[in-house]
């Protein structure tokens, strides 16, 4: 995957606990993250599985989609995860 714009969530576990950020590097972000090297929430509390990403033309659209995103209600999240990726599978495998 090239470098593009995208929002992500991740997962520590199905209906586990939730963390959505963006980026310009989506598979060098999650591995980051999955290798601990972001100090920060998904290190603290062992958030390291991909489970929904969404695309942007632009790194604007993207902020402006996580900081929507990150003021949805938990059910929401919940809602749109399952809607692409209902066995809560670790998406990272197939960015890379």
């Amino acid at each position: 995957m090239n470098k593009q714009p995208a929002v992500y969530i991740l997962a520590s576990k199905r209906n586990g606990t939730l963390y959505v950020g963006v980026t310009s590097d989506l598979v060098k972000r999650v591995w980051e993250h999955k290798n601990n090297m972001m100090e920060g929430f998904t290190k603290q509390y062992n958030v390291p599985e991909l489970v929904w990403y969404e695309l942007h033309e632009s790194m604007e659209s993207a902020i402006v989609r996580e900081k929507k995103l990150k003021d949805w209600k938990r059910a929401w999240k919940l809602k749109l995860i399952e809607s692409k990726n209902p066995e809560w599978l670790d998406l990272f495998d197939t960015i890379v």
